[in-house]
C-alpha cells in the first residue's frame, strides 16, 4: 500500500499546478497576440538566448525533433529565424534568432505579466528563497 500524502504536500502540489495552468494560459495568450502558437513561442525564446541544434530544442522542449522542424520552418519563414552551419561542426545546422526574431522574442517576454506580477511582491530575499526551492525540487541544487 503507498503512503498517504499529508495535507500540506497536496495543497503545495495544487498550488504548484495552479501557478503552471496560469503561467501556460497567459503565454499561449502572449504568443496569439504576437501571432506565434505557444510552442513557436517556446522555440523563438531559446533561440533569442542562443542559436541551438534542432536536436537539443527537442530536448529542452519534451518533444520529438520533427515536431521542432515543423515549428522552426514556420518561424523560418516568418524571418523570425534563420539555419546557419554549426561553427564547430559544419554537418550541424543551428536555428538562430533573427533581428526581427530578437524583437519578436522580447516584447513576448515583455508582455508576460503573471510571473512578474506576483513575484514583485515578495522580497529578493524571498525570491532568492523561492529560486532555490526550485531548483531543488528539480535536481539542480541550491
Amino acid at each position: 500500500m503507498a503512503p498517504r500524502t499529508d495535507a500540506l504536500t497536496r495543497e503545495v502540489v495544487d498550488l504548484i499546478a495552479a501557478v503552471v495552468a496560469r503561467y501556460h494560459e497567459e503565454y499561449e495568450e502572449a504568443a496569439a497576440k504576437h501571432a506565434l502558437t505557444g510552442a513557436q513561442a517556446k522555440v523563438l525564446a531559446l533561440l533569442a538566448r542562443e542559436p541551438l541544434p534542432m536536436r537539443r530544442i527537442a530536448q529542452l522542449l519534451k518533444c520529438e525533433p520533427s515536431n521542432v522542424t515543423g515549428i522552426v520552418d514556420r518561424l523560418e519563414t516568418r524571418g523570425l529565424v534563420e539555419r546557419r552551419p554549426d561553427p564547430d561542426d559544419r554537418r550541424i545546422k543551428l536555428a538562430a534568432a533573427t533581428p526581427a526574431g530578437l524583437d519578436t522574442a522580447g516584447r513576448l517576454g515583455e508582455s508576460l505579466d503573471f510571473a512578474r506580477e506576483p513575484l514583485a511582491g515578495l522580497s529578493a530575499e524571498e525570491r532568492g528563497v523561492l529560486r532555490d526551492l526550485l531548483r531543488r525540487m528539480l535536481g539542480q541544487g541550491a
